[in-house]
């Protein structure tokens, strides 16, 4: 995007590409009602004797709309679930009491997850976590006596859920790794065994190992497709599932055809404008502006705004709809028009509370909305955005969170570029007097609000403070990422700016500029427009100091890397 704002790496970029901004795993919703644990509960199986630890008199409110083990009987739209309650599959005559047997597990398990989430909202996190620890060690040991069947699999699976929702990943790919064992052991026609391979597939895509994840999500389907047939709409969700890690995995062709799978299931089954059609339509459209194609993206999110008549101009799907049709129209160069539909997609989003104000998603949306404003010339407009984005942090976080970094950064830029560089001087100061509080003296992410101050200083005609904190970046940066580094590189430009208008040797600067070249050519190419630049820089220094002979060469690339630049801006 052009023009754009400064953001630190720190901070979280989150484009909505997910299949829903409120959840990374299916988990169960929750919904009204009381549960009671006894100190310890024990059930009896064919093979084993498998023992459930409660915490001694943990009474907490559980709830919870679905089962925790659940097939993909619905979508999840707007954070709630509307499925029904799941029940063992798989009956036959004989099986009454290994049936009653799974329902009796299946309750459990569901009273312990309900458990644990209620423990986390109340802000018991230790006592859930002396929770999942004490089953933990339960299973452990009916496996170590050689219980390795569908119930110990599927109390795991509950246990890392669990552990999903306190956030240890470390423990849940830990526990994973026990389970993974299991389930390939086992013969899919075990009761269960699909939604645990889909929870899988779910937990194994948050911990970034996507090849795993989508082995799971695989051999669930094959189930479900045999149980229920391969238009089912109970395949939705795990659908919904695969693509979103086909499409983490670069697969994106893939990624689109499965998409388009949930779009045509849940059209045959629920009708062209159901409202859970949301959920694909997004994700496919976001998909697809992702790999460049944003007019073909056009066509799924204007599907969704089909939702303004029928579920209301206030219902945040259409929210998130037009706010990705804005980067549509974005990447079409309809910028009037995507501001348009930045402003009211936030509109939307805030007046139906679908989203917190301080949701890193909407927070995106802001800047992306600050930014086109600014790129059109509309700076005040722009920064009034930014300045609400600082102020809503500030709220929800405190005035000295790390989060606000970025924010306060991005303040600074909308205030350099419009020649204010003493408001942008306090701002770059307090954010980076906040990080100095936070990380290490020597921590890469220090570099960002550091560097910004040098130039800021630099405009200020403060080239003694300028020049000190540059070395301090070059200092840090060839550490942390190594001395032929673009970080370095970015550093080391900053410094021949400053340093050539403090007199400095000349031979000096040249042999700077000259490291410079050599880090963007590796990293852009030979051709690249930084190259070119870099390659202007170099000519001067070189006409300045009288070297005709060895600036003629450079000078016959940079005519030809002129031309080539000239003829690609007119295309």
């Amino acid at each position: 995007m052009a023009a754009s704002l400064y953001t630190l790496s720190i901070a979280v970029t989150l484009r909505m590409n997910l299949v829903h901004p409120k959840n990374h795993l299916y988990l169960p919703q929750l919904r009204k009602g009381v549960v009671r644990f006894r100190a310890r509960t024990s059930i009896t199986w064919q093979k084993c004797n498998l023992k459930l630890k409660m915490v001694p008199g943990g009474l907490f409110s559980g709830c919870c709309d679905s089962r925790t083990l659940a097939t993909a009987n619905s979508l999840e739209i707007d954070g709630e679930n509307q499925a029904n309650g799941f029940r063992s599959r798989y009956l036959n005559e004989n099986s009454m009491n290994f049936q009653n047997s799974m329902n009796d597990l299946e309750s459990q398990l569901q009273e312990l997850f309900n458990e644990v989430r209620t423990m986390i909202q109340l802000g018991k996190e230790n006592d859930a976590v002396d929770l999942l620890e004490a089953n933990y060690e339960a299973v452990k040991e009916q496996m170590a006596s050689g219980a390795t069947g569908i119930e110990e699999a599927a109390i795991l699976d509950v246990i890392a859920l669990g552990y999903m929702v306190i956030g240890d990943l470390q423990t849940v790919g830990s526990i994973l790794d026990v389970l993974n064992k299991i389930v390939n052991r086992l013969k899919d026609q075990e009761p269960l065994l699909d939604s645990i391979l889909m929870h899988m597939g779910s937990m194994y895509d948050k911990l970034e190992k996507f090849e795993l994840s989508i082995g799971f999500y695989q051999r669930s389907l094959q189930i479900m497709e045999r149980t229920y047939g391969n238009n089912s709409s109970f395949l939705t969700m795990l659908l919904l599932g695969m693509a979103k890690v086909l499409g983490s995995m670069g697969r994106a062709s893939e990624a689109m055809e499965t998409y388009q799978r949930v779009i045509t299931l849940l059209e045959s089954s629920r009708g062209g404008e159901n409202e859970e059609l949301a959920v694909p339509l997004l994700a496919l459209g976001n998909l697809l502006v992702k790999e460049g194609r944003a007019p073909d993206a056009e066509s799924p999110f204007n599907r969704i705004l089909i939702y303004v008549n029928t579920y209301g101009e206030k219902d945040g799907r259409v929210g998130l709809a037009m706010c990705s049709l804005a980067q549509v129209k974005c990447a079409k160069g309809d910028v009037n028009e995507a501001i348009d539909l930045y402003k009211k997609a936030l509109q939307i989003l805030e007046d139906s509370k679908y989203m917190e104000l301080d949701d890193i998603a909407m927070e995106q949306m802001r800047v992306d909305l600050a930014e086109l404003l600014h790129a059109t010339g509309r700076g005040e407009e722009g920064r009034a955005i930014l300045e609400k984005c600082l102020l809503i942090n500030e709220k929800y976080k405190g005035k000295e969170h790390p989060s606000s970094v970025p924010l306060l950064v991005n303040l600074a830029t909308s205030y350099s570029r419009y020649k204010n560089f003493v408001e942008a001087e306090r701002l770059l100061s307090i954010s980076l007097q906040i990080m100095m509080k936070t990380v290490p003296p020597d921590d890469q992410s220090l570099t960002f609000p550091m560097l910004h101050l040098a130039i800021t200083l630099y405009n200020l005609n403060r080239d003694e403070e300028a020049e000190k904190l540059a070395l301090d970046v070059l200092r840090i940066r060839e550490k942390a990422f190594g001395r032929e580094s673009l970080p370095t590189g970015e550093a080391l430009d900053c410094l021949v700016s400053i340093r050539s208008r403090s007199g400095k040797d000349d031979s000096e600067l040249l042999e700077l500029l000259k490291r410079v070249l050599r880090i963007q050519e590796k990293a852009f190419g030979h051709e690249g427009e930084e190259v070119m630049e870099t390659l202007k820089k170099i000519v001067c220094s070189m006409d300045k100091m009288g070297m005709n002979n060895e600036k003629r060469p450079l000078q016959r690339r940079l005519s030809i890397l002129r031309k080539k630049h000239k003829k690609m801006v007119r295309y």
